[in-house]
C-alpha cells in the first residue's frame, strides 16, 4: 500500500511538472499568408501565481524591439493558457508607420519526452477581427534556463522597454549595402527553385563592374524580396522601400550572359510586389521595372558589351 502510494504521488509530480507552462519560451510567429516574410521574434516568461499567470512578453519586430508585462489564466486539466490584451504591431506595418493591434494570446502546452512546446494564435479582439490578422506561433520551452530563480529575477527586475532603431544620416544614405556572395537560406532556395523564372529585360552593358539598387516601385507597401544571381542566393529578406538596397556586383566573365533575379518573399499590402532596379555601369544607367509574384521570380539579363576595339585592323 505504501508503495503504491509512492508511486502514485511520483506519477501525480510529473505529471503536474508535464503540463506546467512555468519557464521561458522562445519562437516565432507569423500570419498564415503564404510568403509572408514579417516574422515576429517571441520570449514569453511565464510564472504561475495563485489564479492566475503573469510573465513578460518580448518581441521583435522590424525595427522594434518591445518588452510587456502579461496576465492571464492558465487551465491545467486542459493546457490552455490565455494572456489578456497585449498590442502586436499590425503585420503590414511598416518601419516609418507602426500600427498596434490589441490581441489575445491563446496557445495549447505541447508536452513531450523531446521537449515541451506552446502552440497557438494572438487573437484579435472582435472589433478588430476584420482588420488585425491573427498572428500564429510556436514556442519552445528553453529547459536550461528556466530555471525559477532566473524567471522569478526578470519578472521582479522588469522595466518597460519600447526601443524603435532610428538610422542616423549615413545610414539612410544607402539603406543596405550588400556584398554579393553565395548565402544560404534552404527554404527560399527550394521556392526558388519551383517558380518560373520570367525574363523581364535584357540589357548589355560597357564594364565587368556593376552598380545595382533595388527600390520599391511605387507606394512602400511592406514588398520583401530575396536576389539570385546566376541562381545563386546573395540576399534574403530584403525590406523595399525609397532607400536603395545597394549591391556591387562584378560579372562572372566565363559567362556570355549573366542572370540577376527578384524573389518575392511576400506581395505586401499591396500586390504583386514590385521593385524599380537601376544598374549603372559607369557609362550609362538602365532602369527596370520589375514584378513578381508567389508562382513567378523576375529575371534581368547582363550581357558585356564587345570591346570594338578588338575588331579594328
Amino acid at each position: 500500500m505504501k508503495n503504491s502510494l509512492i508511486i502514485i504521488i511520483i506519477l501525480f509530480s510529473l505529471s503536474a511538472n508535464a503540463q506546467s507552462v512555468f519557464g521561458y519560451w522562445y519562437g516565432i510567429a507569423n500570419v498564415k499568408t503564404s510568403g509572408s516574410a514579417n516574422n515576429y521574434l517571441i520570449e514569453l516568461i511565464l510564472n504561475p501565481e495563485k489564479g492566475y499567470v503573469k510573465g513578460i512578453l518580448n518581441y521583435y519586430f522590424k525595427n522594434t524591439y518591445r518588452s510587456l508585462q502579461v496576465k492571464g489564466n492558465y487551465d491545467p486539466s486542459s493546457r490552455q493558457l490565455s494572456l489578456y490584451e497585449i498590442p502586436i504591431p499590425y503585420h503590414a506595418s511598416t518601419a516609418d508607420l507602426e500600427v498596434f493591434c490589441t490581441m489575445n494570446l491563446q496557445a495549447t502546452l505541447m508536452a513531450a519526452k523531446a521537449g515541451s512546446s506552446l502552440k497557438g494564435a494572438f487573437i484579435s479582439l472582435p472589433q478588430y477581427k476584420y482588420t488585425c490578422a491573427d498572428i500564429y506561433f510556436s514556442l519552445k520551452l528553453n529547459a536550461d534556463i528556466s530555471k525559477e530563480d532566473s524567471v522569478l529575477k526578470a519578472i521582479r527586475e522588469y522595466k518597460e522597454t519600447y526601443q524603435v532603431w532610428r538610422p542616423a544620416y549615413t545610414d539612410t544614405a544607402v539603406a543596405v549595402n550588400i556584398i554579393p556572395r553565395k548565402v544560404i537560406n534552404y527554404v527560399i532556395e527550394k521556392e526558388y527553385t519551383e517558380r518560373e523564372n520570367i525574363i523581364a529585360n535584357e540589357i548589355e552593358v560597357a564594364s565587368d563592374t556593376l552598380k545595382v539598387d533595388f527600390y520599391d516601385n511605387g507606394e512602400v507597401d511592406g514588398d520583401s524580396i530575396s536576389v539570385f544571381y546566376n541562381n545563386k542566393l546573395i540576399a534574403f529578406h530584403q525590406m523595399l522601400s525609397t532607400k536603395a538596397v545597394h549591391f556591387d556586383l562584378v560579372l562572372d566573365s566565363t559567362k556570355e550572359i549573366n542572370e540577376l533575379t527578384m524573389f518575392a518573399d511576400n506581395l505586401g499590402s499591396i500586390p504583386p510586389n514590385t521593385a524599380l532596379m537601376i544598374i549603372d555601369d559607369g557609362k550609362k544607367r538602365y532602369e527596370a521595372r520589375l514584378t513578381s509574384n508567389l508562382e513567378k521570380n523576375a529575371t534581368v539579363r547582363i550581357k558585356r558589351k564587345r570591346d570594338q576595339s578588338s575588331f579594328k585592323q
